[in-house]
């Protein structure tokens, strides 16, 4: 075999490609070594403070202000909170998060049987009068907060054998076994709906009549809430009567009691679609302070509140 030395100059013009450069330059740099590895110039004297400084006045930490994860911070949301860096409606676009409107839904928060009968055993509330969500805040037990979207008190089942109290109370939602219950003693249960306003001035009938202002006319129930309050199955307020003395003869022989019919003034009461409280009507101002309800005499102020 005969051996043929090719010099660096000549093998550089033998090739022009970019591969033959990349493997001259390699021949020609020197081999990687921890010995030759450095890191940036810097400048003497100039210490480095900031956004990603370990001892600056920046932001400090090993995650450069970025914050540390939420587990690690021990922040957990409110039940059924999804959690997550990206929301749900980022990952799939036509899918809303399980979260939606959660801060903006109607709130009912519930009020049982058996409180409500020992609210009347130990004098909190009266049964000479209706019963409304006036008369249940008045109690000092059951509360209402229209800052966290109360919207009313949900009558629940919860110690219905112990109930034989003989009431005309007004709830804003109520389940079959709880209409029983109080049918069963006597008494008349009816679900009406009050919009932000109205709950307002509900929650503390005080206040509201200090502040000067006229009673607002109670408005009607949203789109998807109409249902439940036009059947008379629900007890609702704005039902036939006649469908609901023939739905309370039928809950009557389902669960085995005898109806007992409304003869007492007290359980004969109700409201107006567009009234608040009982005996005022929209428009009128009450001064507490004087004892003396003013009334609209304006025939347009007298049409705006009227039903």
């Amino acid at each position: 075999f005969t051996s043929t030395r090719v010099t660096l100059a000549e093998y550089s013009m033998s090739g022009n490609g970019a591969r033959e450069k990349a493997l001259q330059f390699l021949r020609e740099v020197p081999r990687l070594h921890r010995a030759n590895v450095r890191g940036l110039p810097r400048v003497a004297g100039v210490e480095t403070k900031g956004r990603y400084s370990k001892h600056g006045r920046g932001q400090q930490g090993y995650d450069a202000g970025w914050g540390s994860s939420a587990r690690q911070k021990l922040h957990f949301g409110p039940l059924g909170y999804e959690g997550g860096s990206s929301p749900i409606q980022r990952k799939t676009e036509f899918e809303r998060s399980y979260n939606y409107g959660l801060r903006f839904q109607r709130q009912f928060p519930p009020i049982t049987l058996g409180q409500l009968q020992l609210m009347i055993d130990t004098n909190r509330i009266s049964t000479e009068q209706p019963l409304d969500m006036a008369a249940l805040c008045g109690s000092k037990i059951a509360r209402i907060d229209p800052q966290q979207n109360h919207f009313g008190f949900n009558l629940t089942s919860e110690g219905m054998d112990n109930f034989t109290a003989k009431v005309n109370i007004e709830v804003q939602w109520a389940d079959e076994q709880s209409i029983a219950a109080v049918e069963r003693a006597g008494g008349r249960i009816t679900c009406s709906y009050y919009d932000l306003h109205s709950v307002i001035a509900l929650a503390d009938p005080a206040k509201f009549f200090k502040s000067g202002a006229p009673i607002p006319r109670r408005l009607t129930p949203p789109a998807n809430m109409m249902e439940f309050y036009v059947l008379a199955k629900n007890r609702g307020y704005l039902a036939d009567p006649t469908e609901v003395a023939e739905e309370r003869l039928l809950l009557s022989q389902k669960y085995g009691y005898e109806l007992v019919e409304h003869e007492d003034d007290v359980l004969k009461e109700s409201k107006d679609p567009r009234q608040i409280f009982y005996g005022l009507q929209p428009g009128w101002v009450v001064n507490l302070a004087d004892k003396t309800i003013y009334k609209p005499a304006d025939p347009q102020l007298e049409e705006v509140y009227s039903s």
